[in-house]
């Protein structure tokens, strides 16, 4: 079992997310993103002081022990000025972001990254590691129900991030990161009978090629932190593994430890997707979660089977600007 070390405590901005909702009432432990921009200093509440969402997801995971704190960025959405001007909206510095983990080699979790690291490093001789695995770096799409292949935005590749300031750390094993506060999986098992993966979804090694089926997304990751007196947090930024998966994998790697809960997209969105939803509710109710984090591509049918299964104590819908401390 790895040796992940309790934090005090672990503040998450959604830096960006697909949903914005400043009106909806909030739980005691999430802070709405009226309030964090105020606090950020803005002067009045305008189209140019909110975030903006978008397809995708970028979060700021910041954990705190002693009078210590570790900041690691946890995917950078699919756009840079977007995701830069809503950090810069919610005073979220990203100047000390020690590390940045990739949950996988899509588009909407990439696509800023380059600015990201611009930023990150401007002015500095900073190098700042960069956590990813080989199978990101593939040509990828998604058959529509037109029968159309999309092609992908190709992300970043390795030399693409290293001139841009990165200290590329390309590996598939699990490791832990920053005073080992984090933990970053390695390949997620696929062990539950229903979570068959994305039957839409292609590849091909390069565009000379014919695609061919990639339902797996075998390069997708986890990262976990265990908060002291709760247990283990999993952020899944798509859950392509299966969320139930993601979960399996993070109870058998951390056995001592109960899981507490999960933030991230659980892609239970689009007809052959929606088709586990039933199942996917019955498989989580035996993990005893006590806060679901749904977000990015949940999808509002699964949203719907979330709060009916589990209620409003335990779900929190996820939104652009929120700010969940746990």
């Amino acid at each position: 079992m790895p040796h992940l070390r309790p934090v005090d405590r672990l503040v998450v901005d959604v830096a960006l997310d697909n949903m914005s909702d400043s009106y909806s009432s909030k739980p005691d432990h999430v802070s709405a993103e009226f309030n964090n921009v105020m606090a950020a200093g803005a002067k009045e509440l305008s189209g140019t002081t909110l975030c903006c969402a978008q397809l995708g997801l970028a979060l700021v995971l910041t954990a705190y022990v002693g009078d210590r704190h570790h900041k690691l960025l946890f995917d950078a959405g699919p756009e840079g000025p977007l995701f830069l001007r809503n950090c810069e909206n919610l005073g979220v510095s990203l100047a000390d972001v020690e590390a940045i983990a990739i949950s996988h080699g899509h588009w909407d979790h990439m696509g800023a990254l380059l600015d990201a690291l611009d930023h990150m490093t401007r002015n500095t001789r900073r190098a700042v590691p960069c956590h990813v695995n080989s199978g990101m770096f593939v040509e990828r799409g998604a058959r529509l129900t037109t029968g159309q292949i999309a092609p992908f935005q190709c992300v970043p590749s390795p030399e693409a991030l290293a001139a841009h300031g990165a200290h590329v750390v390309n590996s598939g094993d699990s490791r832990l990161l920053l005073e080992d506060c984090f933990y970053l999986s390695g390949e997620i098992p696929r062990v539950s009978g229903f979570e068959q993966g994305r039957p839409d979804h292609l590849r091909r090694p390069t565009g000379e090629q014919s695609w061919e089926p990639d339902p797996l997304l075998l390069d997708e990751r986890y990262v976990a932190v265990h908060v002291q007196g709760k247990g283990l947090i999993v952020f899944s930024a798509c859950s392509h593994a299966g969320i139930v998966n993601v979960l399996l994998n993070a109870r058998e790697t951390f056995p001592g430890v109960p899981l507490y809960g999960v933030l991230g997209g659980l892609h239970l969105a689009g007809t052959a997707m929606e088709r586990l939803i039933p199942d996917t509710m019955g498989h989580l109710r035996p993990f005893s979660l006590q806060q679901i984090v749904p977000a990015h591509c949940t999808g509002w049918r699964a949203l719907w089977a979330l709060l009916n299964a589990f209620g409003e104590s335990v779900v929190t819908p996820s939104a652009v600007g929120s700010r969940f401390m746990f």
